[in-house]
């Protein structure tokens, strides 16, 4: 009789992973029910609520549709969606600068200055948000706003002036300051003014991590075969950070939709004059915390749920990375 050999892998028993292991499962339980607590069950609450009529009490009356049907209907959402459309819009054309001050950061040949500028980047984060806005809000400030003051100074309300005089615009007037946030015309204008010079610090520090880890070995060759500092960027960088610049289009999108604190504070809670400056998370609050009407504003926070995860896959699906 022969004994057939066995391979080591057909004779070694099934590894019983779960009676040893399955301690180790316990240090996910925390955070696993933080982040249920904290961030699923919010949108499961709003979810839910969207389908009644609830004042933020105890009290609520099951509505079904009619809150979906209603937020249809409403020409505040509508316009408020065509306002946000321009500000995502105009926020592509910011992504624009963070791109170039990063490859210039990474063209740099010294370490040190390339850290040196990094740092800069960091500096303005450790700023807080409401600071910042309302220094914007003082910027735009028709008597006292250093916008204004520069305008004055360059002559360039005289300019405004005189174009407002050939297009017949109606919005600038020689003799009375110009009123940023509080004219109709000039909200949106304010908006795409705000940020200035629209450079990111997270969005330069994405492109420059995407940038290092392009090869040296790259750039000799497109040197040997002649291509320049622009075909370099349209040849090599861009193409080959479509990865960094697609995440900032997801970060771009869900921050574009949802935000609304930067309206709320320049502009109120009605959005400016003639609402002007509404978008959907600002009449979500107004609805939700001005008017009381939550089952409403959780409606209106599912579509935007909605819009928000199908502009994503079409950012995925579309923008391609091919290396």
């Amino acid at each position: 009789m022969t004994l057939q050999a066995q391979s080591p892998m057909a004779s070694k028993p099934p590894r019983a992973w779960w009676p040893t292991d399955w301690r180790f499962y316990l240090f996910v339980v925390p955070s696993l029910v933080l982040v249920g607590t904290f961030a699923y069950f919010p949108a499961a609450s709003a979810i839910y609520h969207s389908f009644f009529e609830w004042q933020g009490g105890d009290t609520k009356l099951l509505v079904g549709w009619r809150n979906f049907l209603r937020a249809f209907h409403d020409p505040v959402l509508r316009g408020s969606f065509v306002t946000v459309a321009a500000l995502m819009a105009f926020n592509l054309v910011k992504m624009i600068p963070s791109i170039l001050l990063a490859v210039v950061i990474h063209r740099l040949r010294s370490d040190r200055w390339q850290y040196f500028y990094r740092v800069l980047l960091v500096v303005p984060m450790i700023v807080p948000t409401l600071v910042t806005l309302f220094l914007w809000k003082f910027f735009f400030d028709p008597h006292l706003g250093l916008l204004n003051h520069t305008l004055d100074a360059i002559g360039g309300k005289d300019l405004l002036v005189w174009l407002d005089g050939v297009f017949g615009w109606g919005v600038f007037f020689a003799d009375a300051p110009i009123g940023w946030l509080a004219q109709p015309e000039l909200i949106l204008p304010a908006l795409f003014l705000w940020g200035f010079p629209w450079i990111g610090s997270v969005g330069v520090l994405i492109y420059l991590a995407g940038l290092q880890s392009i090869s040296r070995e790259v750039y000799e060759a497109a040197e040997i075969d002649g291509i320049g500092p622009i075909g370099k960027f349209f040849h090599i960088e861009l193409p080959l950070i479509l990865t960094q610049v697609r995440l900032s289009l997801v970060l771009l999108i869900i921050g574009t939709l949802q935000s609304y604190g930067l309206q709320l504070l320049l502009l109120g809670e009605a959005g400016g004059a003639g609402g002007r400056g509404m978008v959907p998370g600002l009449w979500m609050y107004n609805r939700a915390f001005i008017a009381g009407e939550f089952g409403y504003a959780c409606a209106i926070g599912v579509i935007l749920f909605a819009f928000i995860l199908v502009l994503t896959l079409i950012n995925n699906r579309y923008v391609r990375v091919d290396k």
